[in-house]
């Protein structure tokens, strides 16, 4: 079935479908698990690099339809081709109306971001089509428990299908309970204008921190980076209990010259209750002090284990766990060196060793919560690597976790 020439055509069509097809191919190409035979990941990976404008008639039809017959009198200036496509939609320079702009000195140079039509009523279709795919052949392990993957990705895209609740969530983060008061993060401002499907917000200056010329920067400065990303995602866990949960490099844009680190797209953000957040705490902290009773206890509360597995899965997921946690283990030597040739990379080996036998020995999928939270982390370990950064992990894992009130 996976010839070269069925991939290609697979790609192709993925990459046409523009919803949920390519959101999902573009979520598991973006893992560094190894969870996918090698067919199947050579069509996501490929997937990840395609995207396809909509056509000049359906954009301005659904300008029309968000923003009124005239919702060109809202800019001075409308660049007409996209900088940039994604899953649900793609990106627009423009310059915002004297009569529009906000107040203060904030600017007017607007990133303008324009939904596919008729994505929201495609999603299941489309995860259907992909889900056709994947379980041809019986390609997928029982264990990847594929209909929950789908259900999961079918809710978070119903939600990032909605401009206007990203909007609320880049708000949140621009506030001073998040990051509103430092200045080392930037969040853009929202257009009040902006709508279910299109987003209208500043438009920052900054590279992709997976660009070549990131990559390229001094130690020193590829080492803040990665240490801002990580320390970020353990205050978004343990402090706001919000994530902007898609860890693709795109968006985070790295001012060099302002040293700030902006972050651009808050449509895969997701809230996490206390009750899930402290017991989610709680098997961090044993899995980092090396408590292979406790971290099994604490997975089994969070629904990771049923407490029937044989011994091979439970230890498995607990070796994985402690691995992992392994950056903020006080037996750790610090600061801590992510890349290859390092003790990171052997981790990350092990842990992949260990891939196939949990998912041979898996009696229950993982819960609804970790896996968007999991890509997230995962993500920030793959910077942090891709840019070779010495980070003390240790030290931000203290400034973040002491403070942690428990229910």
């Amino acid at each position: 079935m996976l010839t070269e020439a069925n991939i290609t055509r697979l790609v192709s069509k993925l990459s046409q479908m523009r919803g949920a097809a390519l959101k999902l191919g573009q979520f598991m190409s973006i893992q560094d698990t190894h969870l996918l035979p090698p067919e199947v990941d050579k069509i996501f990976r490929r997937v990840q690099d395609s995207a396809h404008y909509m056509p000049d008639w359906q954009m301005q039809q659904v300008l029309c339809t968000s923003l009124g017959e005239s919702w060109a009198d809202n800019f001075t200036s409308f660049d007409r081709i996209p900088f940039a496509a994604a899953s649900i939609g793609q990106v627009h320079h423009a310059v915002l109306a004297q009569s529009q702009r906000p107040s203060g000195d904030d600017g007017q140079h607007v990133a303008v971001k324009i939904q596919f039509p008729n994505i929201a009523n495609s999603i299941a279709n489309d995860l259907g089509y992909v889900k056709m795919i994947l379980t041809a052949g019986s390609l997928l392990p029982r264990g990847l428990f594929l209909d929950r993957t789908i259900q999961v990705m079918k809710d978070e895209l119903a939600d990032e299908c909605d401009y206007s609740r990203e909007a609320s969530f880049l708000e949140r983060y621009r506030s001073p309970d998040c990051l509103g008061a430092d200045a080392r993060f930037r969040v853009p401002w929202v257009w009040p204008g902006s709508t279910e499907r299109v987003l209208v917000m500043e438009h920052v200056e900054g590279v992709s921190i997976g660009d070549a010329i990131v990559g390229g920067l001094p130690q020193e400065e590829r080492n803040e980076i990665a240490s801002r990303i990580i320390e970020l995602c353990l205050r978004e866990l343990f402090q706001f209990r919000l994530m902007q949960t898609d860890p693709n490099f795109t968006n985070f844009l790295w001012d060099s010259r302002a040293q700030q680190l902006s972050l651009v797209d808050f449509g895969a953000t997701r809230e996490y209750t206390k009750e899930f957040m402290d017991s989610w705490l709680r098997l961090l902290q044993a899995a980092a002090s090396e408590d292979r009773i406790a971290c099994a206890e604490w997975s089994q509360k969070l629904g990771y284990l049923t407490g029937e597995e044989n011994e091979v899965m439970l230890n498995a997921h607990v070796s994985s766990m402690v691995l992992l946690a392994t950056p903020f283990k006080p037996t750790t030597s610090q600061p801590f060196a992510f890349g290859p040739g390092t003790p990171w990379a052997d981790i990350t080996t092990q842990i992949r060793d260990f891939i196939p036998v949990m998912l041979k020995h898996r009696l229950t999928p993982p819960p609804r919560e970790t896996y968007s939270l999991n890509r997230k982390l995962s993500g920030a370990f793959l910077l942090a690597s891709r840019l070779r950064a010495v980070v003390d992990t240790k030290k931000l894992w203290d400034q973040v976790t002491e403070p942690y009130k428990f229910a």
